[in-house]
């Protein structure tokens, strides 16, 4: 199996990729009050080769691609600064054809304006609001309160001692059973899934790729396993297989059970972050992702975010600072009141997620669609006035 790339970014001369990269500083720079930029791009190649004393005999081949950009603006007066990275620009498995496709040299004065223009944004009231969230925001929520809840080996404690337990446990007195969230809410895991970063033929046990349903109609109906998993809770789900979550980091490692593609499907109806925003009366709406903060349950916690708009009587009436929100993990997505349709779905992810003791990275996306949340706290995270 190999990651279906157009173009091979270690083809592609050194020259050619620095070249593009000083182009999109400098459009960066060219914007009033941005005083400095910084762009990279990550390349990464894996090939594993996996021989099984049960006749298993695979060989395969991952390629993952970030394109990164951020802008730092600089008030006049030197009083204050503020920096906005590309974080909307996720990490996918594809060549270099995607750094074509995000083109930075085209978007990059844009992220610079937003820089300059969160100089001089309002400092948010604390309170109660209506949250609507990008995709850029939200796969993140998704990661830490949905995707590491629902692994079993976490609610089983074998996690306990490094990164926490889930209060999804014990699995005979929540699976089919809790309901997670609204019954327009699916979540659906899928290592098959085009681009997305844990999408392979195989898992590190042989087990073919394959997809799920973790929450159905809003109710909490499977968890993440692996080969050595699947008996746990076979009786619970009537599922008698793994559900290929092995991965090891390096053949020097173990393999353990890691995260798949774990994503919130988009609504039946098309509404577009348009029909969403007009149809709230106060709110915000955050794009990118921030700052976080998450209990060792997975329960409780805190997300910021880049940018923040003030939503008025369905109008965006100006930029937001300061943001962030605080819920309990079940409290939040039970506050799901609606989905944007599949022309606001985006994929988003990281390369590097951590797990395990001795620790090991492994990498993961999270697809969702535009998102509305209602009544969630919102606190000040500046030190400004108010």
């Amino acid at each position: 199996w190999r990651s279906p790339i157009e173009i091979d970014p270690f083809d592609v001369p050194i020259e050619e990729k620095v070249e593009l990269l000083f182009r999109a500083n400098e459009a960066a720079m060219k914007v009033p009050g941005a005083r400095f930029a910084n762009s990279s791009m990550f390349f990464h190649t894996e090939h594993v080769i996996l021989a099984t004393t049960e006749g298993s005999v695979i060989e395969q081949t991952l390629y993952r691609t970030l394109p990164s950009l951020s802008v730092t603006a600089v008030a006049p007066d030197r009083s204050g600064f503020a920096t906005r990275n590309s974080s909307e620009v996720p990490a996918l498995q594809a060549g270099y054809e995607y750094i074509h496709e995000v083109d930075f040299v085209a978007t990059a004065p844009k992220l610079a304006e937003d820089a300059v223009a969160i100089l001089s944004a309002r400092p948010v009231q604390p309170g109660t609001y209506d949250l609507v969230l990008h995709p850029s925001n939200l796969f993140l929520t998704i990661h830490e309160s949905i995707g590491h809840t629902t692994e079993l080996d976490r609610a089983m404690g074998y996690e306990a001692n490094y990164a926490g337990t889930s209060f999804l446990a014990p699995p005979e007195k929540v699976l089919g059973k809790f309901r997670f969230g609204p019954e327009f809410m699916q979540i659906r895991a899928d290592r098959t899934q085009p681009r997305a970063l844990a999408t392979t033929g195989w898992d590190h046990e042989g087990v073919p790729a394959q997809e799920w349903e973790i929450i159905k109609d809003g109710i909490f109906v499977n968890y993440q396993t692996t080969r050595e998993q699947a008996s746990w809770i076979a009786d619970l789900t009537g599922i008698h297989h793994s559900l290929g979550c092995s991965y090891a980091q390096s053949w020097a490692d173990v393999p353990f059970q890691r995260m798949p593609n774990v994503n919130l499907l988009p609504g039946k109806e098309d509404l577009s972050i348009d029909d969403i925003i007009a149809d709230t009366e106060d709110g915000i709406y955050i794009m990118g992702r921030g700052s976080y903060s998450i209990d060792q349950q997975r329960y409780n916690f805190q997300f910021g975010g880049q940018v923040f708009y003030e939503i008025k009587k369905g109008k965006i009436t100006g930029m937001l600072k300061d943001v962030a929100y605080q819920s309990r993990t079940p409290d939040f997505w039970n506050a799901l009141d609606a989905l944007g349709g599949p022309r606001t779905y985006h994929l988003g992810g990281t390369p590097s997620d951590g797990k395990g003791q001795p620790g090991q990275s492994n990498a993961v996306t999270h697809g969702c669609p535009v998102a509305r949340f209602r009544k969630i706290p919102v606190i000040n995270t500046g030190r400004a006035a108010v």
